[in-house]
């Protein structure tokens, strides 16, 4: 059964594997991350800086990882946090890991951890408005429906859950 875990230094090069296979299907529904982030060197200096985010307790990094516990499906991100208020929920999820409801029901469990663990009583995320499969999946795991705002100057739609 795939499981949650919180992100490590140890999970580098499962993460940057999942990254390169599934970099033209994440660019469907994502901006693509460029080509220096998929090179050895600057993933790992994406992954450090990362690393340092999590120790400083701004963010909150997770990988679903397949039965046999080292091939990530999947990444669960609660990033920004606000101490006693909210966080934003970002997640990416393996082409052939979708329509087995893993993606729910991790964000369900990153939910809940950040309600128990980080005592937050928000959670949102913004989906695309073609992005129909993440917008379910952020209705089955309670997030209410999105309403349209403007980010970084793309219009996206933002889902809200009260924890």
């Amino acid at each position: 059964m795939p499981r949650l875990e919180r992100l490590t230094a140890a999970h580098a090069s499962a993460v940057l594997e999942f990254e390169r296979a599934e970099r033209e299907w994440f660019a469907r529904w994502v901006p693509d991350r460029g080509d220096p982030y998929f090179t050895a060197e600057g993933f790992a200096e994406r992954h450090a800086a990362l690393m340092a985010e999590q120790d400083a307790g701004a963010c909150r990094f997770h990988v679903l990882l397949d039965d046999d516990g080292h091939t990530v499906l999947g990444r669960f991100n609660l990033m920004d946090i606000v101490a006693g208020e909210d966080v934003e929920l970002g997640y990416r999820l393996a082409r052939l890991a979708t329509g087995r409801g893993l993606a729910t029901a991790a964000v369900r469990e990153v939910c809940a951890l950040a309600r128990a663990s980080l005592g937050l009583s928000r959670v949102w995320a913004d989906t695309a408005a073609r992005n129909t499969a993440s917008r379910a999946v952020l209705a089955r795991a309670g997030f209410g429906p999105g309403v349209p705002v403007d980010r970084a100057g793309e219009p996206v739609l933002r889902h809200v859950r009260w924890l």
